[in-house]
């Protein structure tokens, strides 16, 4: 069984300063999504976590950027991440950085999200990657105990698997910062990103409609009145 010191190390740190080379994963974090936030449009992005709020989203267009979380001095509303106070469909975007890592219940996480979220919402999920040094550092005994070691590190495609039954898209994936110790924007990252100690998933929420497409029906009916009336032919014939 866990010890009380263990479970305490367990809940999400209160900010990257907290985190062993945790300044080197947020700068690098930062890096990656430059590219994205100018792509992504709404009027509601949700940043949920303390993680998530020290991330700089200025870049991104949406004006209304709401930090969301338990407690934290850059929480604008301190509530439950499992029962988040918003309507259905109405989040145009949302961060999760490393919100996944240090739940526990991920999937209900997830859910709930996508409660909120609209149909082609935008869903950033950053984590640690088990398949790097930290993750070989969870083998090291009594070094589970202590941050970042303690986190859950899943897999990219156990968290892709997790996104398909919600019906969401992935337009991008990927692992980065293999050595955490230092600002690492050359060689390593370049030659070898399966084994960065980060990793990032960006992906839309994609809903099928149920209802017919009024045109194609009006299309297909004089396909579908020659086939029945050629059915009924053949009938009589036989």
């Amino acid at each position: 069984m866990k010890s009380a010191h263990t479970i305490q190390n367990m809940s999400p740190p209160a900010s990257w300063a907290d985190l062993p080379w945790g300044e080197y994963y947020r700068a690098a974090l930062e890096r990656q999504l430059q590219p994205w936030w100018q792509k992504i449009f709404g009027f509601h992005l949700l940043k949920i976590g303390n993680l998530s709020a020290e991330i700089d989203s200025k870049e991104c267009p949406i004006f209304n950027q709401i930090n969301v979380g338990k407690e934290g001095k850059n929480m604008q509303v301190i509530t439950d991440p499992y029962h988040l106070p918003f309507e259905e469909k109405c989040v145009d975007a949302c961060l999760l950085s490393h919100m996944l890592a240090y739940s526990d219940d991920p999937h209900r996480l997830l859910r709930e999200v996508d409660r909120v979220m609209i149909d082609d919402g935008w869903l950033i999920i950053s984590g640690f990657n088990s398949l790097s040094l930290l993750g070989l550092g969870k083998l090291v005994p009594g070094l589970w105990r202590y941050q970042p070691y303690c986190s859950h590190m899943f897999s990219l495609m156990r968290q892709l698997d997790w996104l398909s039954l919600l019906n969401y898209e992935v337009l991008y994936r990927g692992n980065f910062q293999v050595l955490p110790w230092r600002n690492e924007t050359g060689f390593f990252n370049r030659y070898f990103p399966v084994f960065g100690c980060v990793s990032l998933i960006i992906a839309r929420k994609r809903t099928l409609p149920l209802t017919l497409n009024q045109i194609k029906v009006t299309l297909l009916k004089p396909k579908l009145n020659s086939a029945v009336g050629a059915t009924k032919c053949y009938r009589k014939r036989n």
